[in-house]
Formats: structure tokens, C-alpha cells, sequence
């Protein structure tokens, strides 16, 4: 009786097809460039495994045993199985294929070409693209996304994702001049302490210092203002209306500036870069579905 908690090495099953394809231990042996001595080895222990006989062998010839027929077919099923996979693969290696999930925050259009989607869309018709766009936290792993996309100065340790860097972004601080009419224009970081600030919290509910470098005078704080949000739409546009002034990523509010609504202050003075992060699971392979993203949204970043 064979072992219920018995697994059969599908290697073996197809050393056996060979043998009865091409007709002898020795044919085989040659095409599949093992020793003879190997190949009879490894059929013996799969017999063994089984419990029953495959081959009857004598010094002139061999014979499949009924069993051996009908342990065949399966055989033969499981290489075909296994050429397919091949074949999947190749298949999508040459041509991305498949569902791409991704998490994105809900700003992210701003950081890109207006087309992107449009056009990769077009170029990889065999991508399926489920996206979200939220500032909530996705479990990769859990909730089985392939890609994150997430903007921070830098990421929590965790060993099971991998984050790549896409590029660094620079910021500063803006106003409108309808504010800055009302309350003067700050001349340095310390005249901030005097000012309106508009708040900006992260996915956990927290305000971060605003930082400011120039040489080797650096200076960090947060003004008092009467709105904090998660949301960077309302900061900007709060921002635009006159409400106060904000830390913001420059990519963010460059139509504002070149439109006149707002105003780069103490543009001598540098804010830390924040890198926006490519993050996946911890596999060293990654699927040429996601490459193929990574690499169209590396080149359509503005």
C-alpha cells in the first residue's frame, strides 16, 4: 500500500517517459545526458515509491507493465503541464501580461504626464490595471497588491518588501499674495513663528516639523495655524484663498506659481528631498508586468 504522505518527484515521472520514448535506458540516458547507471537507479526508486513494477527489463529489450501505461499517461500530462508553464512564461517575458494591482497615492497625478495611463493602456493592451488611490497604508502582502507607490522621507524597516527609489522631490514654502499683503512677506525662518501655517498630517495623524537649510544655518518648527489635514488638495487650496502659508512638495503647486496664485517663500533656504518609492514584495524576481510600469512611469515623471 502506498504511503499517503508520499511525494513522488515529478523528475522522476519524466525520467520514466523518456525511457519509454525513446525506447531504451541507454537511448535516454544519452539524450537526457545522465549515466545509465543513474537513470536505472532513479526508476527503481520511483517503483519502489509506487510499490509496483513500470518496466520489465532483460538484457534485450524492455516492456511497459499495464501499471507502467497508465502511470505514463500522467507522466506525459505533467511534462505537457510543465512545457506550457515554460511556454507562459516565455509568453509573458516577450509580451507583459496579466492584473496590475497598485496603490497610489490620491495626489498622484500631479507628479506625471496627464496621458500616462492612456498610453500605457494602449502599449500594453495584455495589462489589466486595477488601481487605488488612496493615502490609506496597503498591506501588500495581505491584500495581494503588486505595487505600492508611496512619497516619504523615508520608509519603515520590513523585511519581506522591497523599496525602490523613483525619484527625490524637493519642496518648499508657498503663499498667496493676497496673503502675504495682509501679513508681510517673512524675511527669515524666524519670522515664521509670526505666521499662519497651514498643516499637512501623515497616514498616521502626524504633523511634521517644517525644515529649512541654508549653508550651515538650519532652523525647524511648526508655525500655529487653524487647520490640520491629510488631504494636500485642501492645504493648497486653502493656501490659494489666502488662508496661510504651507510646506509642499514644488511639483505640487508649480501651476499655481506660474498661474500668479502663489509664492515661493525664502527660496535661499532648502528643504529635505522626499523620495517617492516604488514598493513590492520581497521577491528578487520581479513580473515583467511591473517592470514595464516602473519603467513608463520612471520616464513620465514631471
Amino acid at each position: 500500500m502506498i504511503d499517503k504522505q508520499m511525494t513522488i518527484d515529478v523528475n522522476d515521472l519524466a525520467l520514466f517517459a523518456k525511457v519509454i520514448d525513446y525506447g531504451s535506458f541507454t537511448a535516454a540516458a544519452e539524450h537526457i545526458g545522465l549515466p545509465k547507471s543513474t537513470l536505472s537507479r532513479r526508476i527503481t526508486h520511483l517503483e519502489q515509491q509506487l510499490g509496483e513494477r513500470l518496466i520489465i527489463r532483460n538484457t534485450r529489450r524492455l516492456a511497459i507493465t499495464e501499471f507502467g501505461q497508465a502511470v505514463l499517461d500522467h507522466a506525459h500530462a505533467i511534462e505537457q503541464e510543465a512545457l506550457a508553464v515554460a511556454d507562459l512564461a516565455n509568453y509573458r517575458q516577450i509580451t507583459p501580461s496579466g492584473n496590475l494591482k497598485v496603490s497610489m497615492p490620491p495626489n498622484y497625478m500631479d507628479f506625471i504626464q496627464k496621458d500616462f495611463f492612456q498610453k500605457f493602456i494602449n502599449d500594453y493592451p495584455h495589462i489589466g490595471l486595477d488601481l487605488d488611490f488612496s493615502s490609506r497604508r496597503v498591506d501588500i502582502v495581505a491584500e495581494r497588491y503588486d505595487l505600492a507607490i508611496r512619497i516619504a522621507f523615508k520608509l519603515a524597516d520590513d523585511a519581506t518588501l522591497v523599496a525602490r527609489p523613483l525619484k527625490d522631490l524637493s519642496g518648499g514654502l508657498y503663499a498667496s499674495p493676497t496673503y502675504l499683503k495682509k501679513h508681510g512677506i517673512p524675511k527669515t525662518p524666524q519670522d515664521l513663528e509670526n505666521h499662519i501655517g497651514i498643516h499637512l498630517a501623515n497616514s498616521l495623524g502626524e504633523i511634521q516639523n517644517w525644515q529649512l537649510k541654508c549653508g550651515k544655518e538650519s532652523w525647524q518648527g511648526i508655525p500655529q495655524g487653524p487647520l490640520t489635514t491629510n488631504s494636500i488638495e485642501m492645504i493648497r487650496l486653502l493656501a490659494t484663498q489666502g488662508v496661510g502659508i504651507i510646506s509642499i512638495t514644488s511639483t505640487l503647486v508649480q501651476q499655481c506659481v506660474e498661474e500668479g496664485k502663489l509664492v515661493h517663500l525664502l527660496a535661499d533656504w532648502e528643504m529635505p528631498t522626499i523620495t517617492m518609492w516604488a514598493i513590492t514584495s520581497g521577491r528578487k524576481l520581479l513580473p515583467m508586468k511591473i517592470q514595464a510600469f516602473l519603467k513608463e512611469l520612471k520616464q513620465a515623471l514631471i
